[in-house]
C-alpha cells in the first residue's frame, strides 16, 4: 500500500479520536512511545544510509521479500475494518479514527514478535514495512536499529488484558446487542498468525502467545456478557458426548462397507468454540489451538508461495475410556478440514475387528478398504495397541504395515488417530519403525475430576430437559466418588451409564402417577440414582 501525507491518512492522532478512545485510560501504546528509546533524527538519517539492507533477502533468502507486502495488506485490512467500526459508533468519518487502528496493528504485531525474544530480521522488516510510515512521527530505520533501539522488548504484556479499543467495542456491543468485537477478534488473530508466518516454523511461544491473546478475548467476552464468537447452541455443547461417528460393518472375511456422511463445512472459529465449551480437558483443549495455529501459519505461508515444513497429521491420543478422545477427534478431523489440511473432514472410526481379518491374505485387502473411506478425512483406531498384541504370526501385523504404507501413500489428505491406554500405546507406537516417525506427537486425555463428571451428569439432563434436585446431585456425587479410579476408570462413559439408569428409574417411579405434572415428569431424585444396572 502506498504511503501518503494525505488528509486522514494516519499522521497526528486527533484530539477527538483520542477522547472517542477514553482519553483517561493509559494502555493505548503511541507510536511515539514505541520509538522512546530511539534517537529519531539520528536513526532517520541512518535508514538513508543503510536503505538498501531493507531491500534484502534477509535470513529467509529471496523467496520471503514477498512477505512485507503480504503482512502490509494485512494491516490495511485491520485498519481500515477496525476505522469503519468505530466509526459507526462515533458517527464520524473512519479516517479520523485511522490512527486509532494503526496503533492497534502496531500493537498486536510488536507483541507476536516479543512472544519469543527473537526480533528476527525478518520479522522487523515486516514490522517497518507495514507500519513505518503509517506511525506518527514515521518510523524510518532499519531492522538492526529497531532492535538495538529495544523498543519492541516487554510488548507481549500487551496480549494479556484488553486494549482500550477491544474494551470499548466490548461495552458498545455489550449496550447495544451488537457483534462488533467479534469482527475485531477475526482481524487480530488474523494479524497475529500472520506475523507468526513469518518464520518458517512459528515458535512455542508465539503460538502460546496467539493461543493466550485469544482466550484473554474470548474470557473479556465472557466478562462484559458479549457472545463468544462461533459459540454453539447449549443443546450441543453441554456434554461431551460426541456425535455418532461414522463405524465399519464387516465379517471376519469381507472388507468393511463403511457409508461415509460428511459433515457440513464450518469456520474455524465455530469449531474452536465447541472445543472450549467441552468441560474439562483444559490442556488437551489447549494442545489442539496450538495446533491449530501452527495449521493454520503454514496454510498463510503456502497460499502466498512461501516455503513451508512438512508437519505430520497424525496423532496419538492417550488416556482411559470415556476421557473425551472421540469428541475431540470429531472435533479435529473438522478443523483439518478448516486450515486445509484434509479435504472432506469425516470421521471414520474402527478398531482391530474392523481392520483385521481371520484368513491369510484378507488383512491387507480389509485395512485398504477401510483406510480408502477414511481418505480426506481422519480415521480413529481405538484401542490401536490391540494390532501389535498377537505375536508375530498374528494378522494385526500385517494390518500394521498396511496401515504405514497407506500413511505414506496419502499424507496430503489423511489423518490418522490411534487411541488407548497410556502404556500400551507407547508399546503399540514401538511395534513398528513407521508408526514412531508417523505418530510424533501424543495428547494425554487425563481422567475427569468429580466435580467435572458431575457437571458432565447434569449437562446430560439440560440436553434431554431432566433436572436434579439437590439431594439427586449430592447422591450422584457420592456414588462417583465411591466408584475405584482404577486402570479403565469409564469416565463419562460411567457417567452416562448412571444417567440412563437414574431416567429408567424416574420413568418407573411416575408412571404409576396418575396425572404427572411437567416438573415431575422432568425432575431426578434421590432415589431415582441407582448403582449402573448389569
Amino acid at each position: 500500500m502506498e504511503a501518503t501525507n494525505r488528509p486522514g491518512h494516519p499522521g497526528t492522532v486527533s484530539g477527538t479520536a483520542v477522547a472517542f478512545l477514553f482519553s483517561a485510560s493509559k494502555r493505548s501504546t503511541t507510536a511515539c512511545e514505541i520509538g522512546s528509546k530511539l534517537d529519531r533524527r539520528n536513526l532517520t538519517n541512518q535508514a538513508g544510509r543503510d536503505g538498501a539492507g531493507r531491500g534484502g533477502a534477509g535470513r529467509g533468502g529471496v523467496r520471503c521479500r514477498a512477505m512485507p507486502v503480504h503482512l502490509s495488506d494485512d494491516v490495511s485490512a485491520f485498519v481500515d475494518d477496525v476505522a469503519s467500526i468505530l466509526a459507526e459508533l462515533s458517527g464520524r468519518s473512519p479516517t479520523e479514527h485511522l490512527p486509532e487502528a494503526v496503533i492497534e496493528a502496531a500493537d498486536i504485531l510488536a507483541a507476536i514478535i516479543d512472544a519469543d525474544g527473537r526480533f528476527a530480521d525478518a520479522e522487523l522488516r515486516a514490522y517497518l514495512d507495514a507500519l513505518g510510515t503509517r506511525l506518527d512521527p514515521p518510523l524510518l530505520i532499519t531492522p538492526q536499529r529497531l532492535r538495538e533501539g529495544r523498543s519492541l522488548e516487554d510488548r507481549k504484556r500487551w496480549l494479556r488484558q484488553p486494549s482500550v479499543l477491544f474494551d470499548l467495542l466490548l461495552r458498545a456491543d455489550a449496550r447495544g446487542n451488537q457483534r462488533r468485537s467479534h469482527r475485531y477478534y477475526e482481524l487480530a488473530l488474523r494479524l497475529a498468525h500472520v506475523i507468526a508466518a513469518i518464520d518458517l516454523v512459528p515458535s512455542p511461544e508465539e503460538l502460546t502467545a496467539i493461543d493466550g491473546f485469544r482466550t484473554m478475548m474470548l474470557q473479556a467476552m465472557d466478562n462484559a456478557q458479549v457472545t463468544r464468537p462461533g459459540r454453539a447452541e447449549p443443546s450441543r455443547i453441554t456434554s461431551n458426548r460426541p456425535e455418532q461417528p461414522t463405524t465399519a460393518a464387516t465379517s471376519a472375511s469381507q472388507p468393511a462397507d463403511v457409508h461415509v456422511v460428511l459433515p457440513p463445512a464450518r469456520s474455524i472459529t465455530e469449531l474452536l468454540a465447541e472445543l472450549d465449551a467441552l468441560i474439562g480437558l483444559d490442556n488437551v483443549k489447549a494442545e489442539v489451538r496450538r495446533l491449530s495455529s501452527l495449521l493454520q501459519v503454514q496454510q498463510l505461508r503456502s497460499e502466498r508461495g512461501l516455503p513451508t515444513i512438512e508437519t505430520s497429521h497424525h496423532l496419538v491420543f492417550s488416556g482411559n475410556p470415556g476421557t473425551g478422545k472421540t469428541t475431540v477427534a470429531r472435533l479435529l478431523s473438522q478443523i483439518y478440514r478448516a486450515v486445509g489440511v484434509v479435504s472432506k473432514g469425516q470421521l471414520v472410526e474402527t478398531d482391530r475387528a474392523d481392520l483385521v481379518a481371520g484368513f491369510v491374505g484378507q488383512t491387507a485387502l480389509k485395512t485398504q478398504h477401510l483406510l480408502e473411506t477414511a481418505i480426506g478425512g481422519m480415521l480413529l483406531i481405538d484401542e490401536a495397541y490391540a494390532l501389535s498384541r498377537g505375536g508375530e504370526n498374528d494378522f494385526g501385523l500385517e494390518a500394521i504395515d498396511t496401515l504405514v504404507k497407506f500413511m505414506e501413500d496419502h499424507r496430503d489428505d489423511l489423518a490418522i488417530v490411534a487411541a488407548g491406554y497410556v502404556a500400551e500405546m507407547a508399546d503399540f507406537i514401538d511395534a513398528n519403525p513407521g508408526l514412531k516417525s508417523r505418530f510424533t506427537r501424543t495428547i494425554n486425555f487425563p481422567d475427569y475430576t468429580t466435580d467435572e463428571l458431575v457437571s458432565i451428569f447434569l449437562g446430560l439432563g439440560e440436553r434431554t430437559c431432566y433436572v436434579c434436585s439437590d439431594d439427586a446431585a449430592a447422591k450422584v456425587r457420592r456414588m462417583i466418588e465411591a466408584e475405584p479410579r482404577t486402570h479403565g476408570f469409564g469416565n463419562a462413559r460411567f457417567i452416562r451409564n448412571l444417567f440412563e439408569t437414574a431416567v429408567a428409574h424416574q420413568a418407573m417411579r411416575v408412571v404409576s402417577l396418575t396425572d404427572p405434572s411437567n416438573e415431575e415428569l422432568t425432575t431426578l431424585v434421590a432415589d431415582d440414582i441407582a448403582a449402573v444396572d448389569n
